[in-house]
């Protein structure tokens, strides 16, 4: 018999952890049950953000050496975001950590190991999405970026996603989600699991990848962020 390779090994138990439906392809790779999806058209109007002044590599470049809150004079790099500039699906979290704030890029450490495989389970690639935060710089020992912190950089948030035009948005964790969605009231399993409009884009509040990492062994938060994926998967009817 052949033997399972260990990466595929290790996506199968994740996917059997947060209670995947999925089916395995005679090509070898992992695709979402028929029935998760369908094809139609977001229950949204169309996004109400203005044009972009720039594109995404400038305001990008102004992040690198943004001087606009105190979060820049610890940074070691800035860190604007990656991903396809006319992604369907937005990530957005907190703030970068220490890997990121090493690297430049966002959620490479524990937390976006698992991000990389919950997108991987939605059956994109990294590369087809956009991953960034609501502040650039991190925040000193990881804390909760201060309100003025983020007041000051949200704006090159609001020019990625006028830019990018995307069809839906995943707010991970409360710091997001009280940004796209300052009137809900309760905790993240209160919020999470329904779709709010901000500008026109659906957006989903969920769990922060860190809090399943800090949770690691409970199944049931792996199962709400699965089930919340399961309905961006259907809004964008992803197959």
């Amino acid at each position: 018999m052949k033997k399972t390779p260990p990466d595929l090994e290790e996506r199968l138990k994740f996917f059997i952890d947060i209670g995947a439906d999925f089916v395995i392809r005679t090509d070898g790779r992992i695709s979402a049950s028929p029935g998760l999806a369908n094809s139609g058209e977001p229950p949204f109007s169309p996004g109400e953000i203005p044009p972009p002044a720039r594109d995404i590599a400038a305001i990008h470049a102004e992040i690198l050496t943004c001087p606009k809150c105190r979060l820049s004079a610890c940074r070691t790099h800035a860190v604007p975001g990656e991903g396809d500039p006319r992604a369907a699906l937005m990530f957005v979290g907190e703030g970068p950590g220490r890997d990121e704030d090493v690297q430049g890029r966002p959620f490479v450490g524990r937390a976006g190991q698992l991000l990389t495989k919950i997108i991987s389970a939605m059956a994109y690639e990294r590369s087809e999405v956009f991953i960034t935060n609501i502040v650039k710089c991190r925040p000193p020992e990881n804390r909760t970026p201060f309100g003025d912190e983020a007041e000051a950089c949200t704006p090159y948030l609001v020019e990625q996603i006028a830019n990018i035009r995307p069809r839906a948005i995943v707010a991970l964790g409360k710091v997001a989600t009280d940004y796209f969605v300052p009137g809900a009231t309760g905790g993240m399993t209160s919020i999470r699991g329904q779709f709010y409009s901000w500008c026109g884009i659906p957006v989903m509040p969920t769990f922060h990848p860190s809090y399943l990492v800090r949770n690691e062994g409970n199944k049931t938060i792996k199962k709400m962020v699965w089930d919340d994926m399961k309905k961006v998967m259907d809004l964008l009817g992803k197959k």
